[in-house]
Parts: C-alpha cells; structure tokens; sequence
C-alpha cells in the first residue's frame, strides 16, 4: 500500500495456513445449518420454466413479500376480531398502521390470492393485489413487482409458485414471524445472485464479507450509512448484530441510496420485511451526481461500491467539494467512492468497505497520491486482504477498507499513526466449484482481531 510509511508502526497478522484452516462448510454464510430455505429454493427453481432468473427474481420475491405482510396483517387482524367487543375495529387501516402493519385491502390477502391460484387470471389478480397494497400504503408506492399478468409467464406455474410460498411461515406463531420470511427473502437473493453471476453482483454482498465488515464496526447506535446500498443487506446484518449482542434495534437510524431502480425497489422490500425502517430517498438515484442525503453526517459507513467502475461521469465533477485528497480519475471510480464515505463520516465517524485489491496498490491517474494522503491524514484503521471468488460478480480478490475520523473511536482504539493489517488471502473454502466462503472460525479470527 503507498504510503503506509507515513504510518509511525503497523501490525501485520497472517491467515492461519492453508493446513491449519478447516475445510468445512460450516461456513459463515451459513451453509451447513440451511434447512427448509434450500428446499424451497430447489422447489421454486423448478418452477422456472425457461424464464431468465433476472425475471423469474421478481416473481418470487414479488410473492415472498406478499406473504409477509398478508402473514402479519392475519395475525394482527385476529387479534382485533378477539377483541372486537371491547370496540376493536378489524377493517379499520388506522388499528393496523399504529403497530407499524402494513394495511392489506380484501382483494390483496393471500388467503384470497390462495384460493385463486389456478385461475387463468390470477396473473391479473396478483398485480391488481400488488397496485392496491402501493395504494393504501404510501411508503411502498412505486416498490412492488405488477408483472404478473404478463403473457410469457406461465399462469399453470405461477399457481404452483403461489402454493409453494404458501407453506412458508404455516404452522404455530412463531413460524409467522418475519424472521422465517426475511430468511427466506435473504437466501433467495443470494441464490438469484449466483444464478444471475456477474449481474447478480450488482445487488447483493456476499453475506460473509457484511458479517465482517458489521462485527468489526459493531453499528450499537447511531446513523448508518451505505450510499450504494444495493438489495439492503448490510442494514439487515447490522439490525441482526445489534440483537445478537443484546442492543435494542431502532436505535441506529438508516440511510442508503442506490442508483438502479429495480434494486432499489428489492432493498424496500428487504428492509420492509425485516421491519426497517430505512431512509433510502424518495426514487433511485446516483450518489455522485445527485447525493440525497447531502447533509448526512453518518456514525458509521458501510459499503460495497462498484468495482473499478469507469462510467461514474467524473469528468462532470472535477471541482467537487468532496475531493479533499485529491481529484479521482475519471476512469476508475474507486477513490471517489473512498471520498464520498469519508466526507459522510461525522467527526468520530467510522466506515468499513469493500474494494478491488488494486486499490492499495494503484498509482495510475494519480490515485497513489489520493491515497498516501489520506493514509498521513492517518484516516486509515485497518485493512483486510481477502481470497478471490468470494462475489458472485467477480472472482477477483477483494480488500476491506477500515477508516476513522479519529482512531481513539475506530476498531482498534488509541492505535494513532499506526494501521493494522490483516493477510487473510489464504482463508475460504469452495462451497462450490466457483465460489469460496469463510468458515466461522476465520470469520472469528478475522472479525475478532
């Protein structure tokens, strides 16, 4: 990395060797504890038929949201009926919104769409369901697939889609949950992105690299920030950090933005489904040209940019106030998106982001430069080389980026003028014949350093 000798000292620490790294699968994105998730998945995949899995991703997931607040809605509504002759009104919207419940109008209930499932029309019912949920419940308008009634979708399968989805979540309350749907919703993505390779990329993180970009941030409370925030998955695993060590969800508050409309339309529901409530903007939108939250100061930054991306249109923003370490080329979009977070960061702010490795090492079109002069600001807490193969967009090895406004409230406390650096190229083992997982015991080591 150029300019780490403006660093006083560094620490270094190694993977463990390729002989003393377990070759299992119980691995941090959770392989080996998957139980009815894959069955659905291999289920549904049948199902497909010809469709393209960048089609088919918004049939399914279309229907698994649908599930999830019809599931909620029903539980919430047999409530109000028990309680009807105490003055509870079961169809009034106002009883449902007050517990943070979407309001599913009659024609939009899945025990309505249930019982229409193998009729010719059901392709039109489902998107008049879809168009009267938007309608009745703002926060969702513009965010729901209505692409159901189209001609190449096959209404036979897209009933059978209906009635597998329909399983999920059956049984006692706690099978209701949102947690079982949001699982579900999560795993899917992940599969979609492996079937759709290169593009699937572009809206999902691997669920290994946000588990330790979260645990070594650990996101307690305050405003968290991912401007190119893809499907949501890194505000998923920061809600999940926080109840897994004992913290009260909701106290962190979120913000994102993300510039590909079908994708900001999957992090909605994401986030709907895991009860978050997230601020992503009122539309997609480009965080370098038209940055929604302008103003945001963040606690905490985390992100999965676009690699190298050479179409940011740089050369309209060669002034911008936010290059304070030097103007990024316009060929390659990496230090731009290092100097966005940064300028977001508040003054004990803290960012952890994913980059290609080549950016601790470029020196083209200045880039060098930017860089040693953030690491003599001594903004730089400490960096990760990881294995290639870990995306589904690419299978090049990947690096994390650990800054802090200021080091006593970084990851690795009262470490000022130096950075820790971590050589974990070694770690993962191939869960298949093209992608590589972190196994919980290098996801420890490594989060835990």
């Amino acid at each position: 990395m150029a300019g780490r000798k403006a660093a006083r000292s560094a620490a270094t620490t190694s993977s463990p060797s390729a002989t003393s790294t377990p070759a299992t699968k119980n691995s941090a994105h959770g392989g080996a504890n998957l139980g009815f998730e894959g069955t659905l998945w291999a289920a549904a995949d049948k199902l497909r038929n010809n469709m393209d899995a960048a089609e088919y991703k918004h049939v399914v997931l279309g229907l698994v949201f649908l599930k999830y607040i019809s599931d909620a809605f029903e539980e919430r509504h047999a409530t109000l009926m028990a309680d009807k002759g105490k003055g509870a009104d079961p169809e009034d919207p106002d009883e449902y919104r007050a517990d943070n419940i979407f309001w599913v109008p009659k024609e939009a209930r899945w025990s309505h769409l249930q019982a229409n499932a193998k009729q010719p029309a059901i392709g039109k019912t489902l998107d008049d369901a879809m168009l009267a949920i938007e309608r009745d419940n703002k926060s969702l308008k513009g965010v729901l697939p209505r692409e159901f009634a189209r001609s190449a979708l096959d209404k036979q399968r897209l009933g059978e889609l209906i009635d597998l989805v329909g399983t999920i979540g059956l049984g006692d309350r706690e099978n209701r949950s949102k947690d079982i749907l949001g699982r579900v919703y999560e795993y899917f993505l992940s599969q979609f992105a492996s079937a759709e390779g290169k593009k699937g990329g572009q809206f999902y993180t691997p669920r290994c690299v946000v588990r330790v970009l979260v645990e070594m941030l650990a996101p307690y409370k305050g405003r968290v920030f991912d401007p190119c925030c893809g499907s949501g998955g890194m505000f998923v695993q920061s809600e999940k950090f926080v109840e897994a060590h004992g913290g009260r969800v909701g106290d962190s508050a979120v913000y994102g933005q993300e510039s590909n409309a079908t994708t900001w339309r999957l992090a909605k529901m994401n986030l709907a489904i895991r009860g978050i409530d997230a601020n992503l903007g009122a539309e997609h939108a480009g965080s370098f040209k038209r940055d929604l939250h302008k103003d945001l100061k963040a606690d905490f930054v985390l992100a999965n940019p676009p690699f190298n991306d050479s179409d940011w249109e740089g050369d309209q923003l060669r002034e911008d106030v936010r290059w304070k370490f030097g103007v990024p080329p316009v060929g390659n979009a990496n230090f731009a998106w290092v100097q966005h977070f940064i300028h977001h960061l508040a003054p004990a702010g803290i960012a952890g982001f994913v980059l290609a490795n080549g950016s601790m090492s470029s020196n083209q079109s200045g880039e060098g430069e930017i860089r040693k002069a953030i690491v003599e600001a001594d903004l730089v807490d400490c960096m990760v080389a990881l294995p290639g193969q870990l995306f589904y967009s690419t299978q090049i090895p990947v690096c994390l980026w650990f800054l802090a406004r200021d080091k006593k409230n970084g990851r690795f406390r009262n470490r000022r003028g130096e950075t820790l650096f971590i050589d974990a190229r070694k770690s993962g083992v191939l869960v298949d014949r093209v992608h590589r997982d972190l196994t919980e015991e290098e996801f420890a080591w490594i989060a835990g350093t």
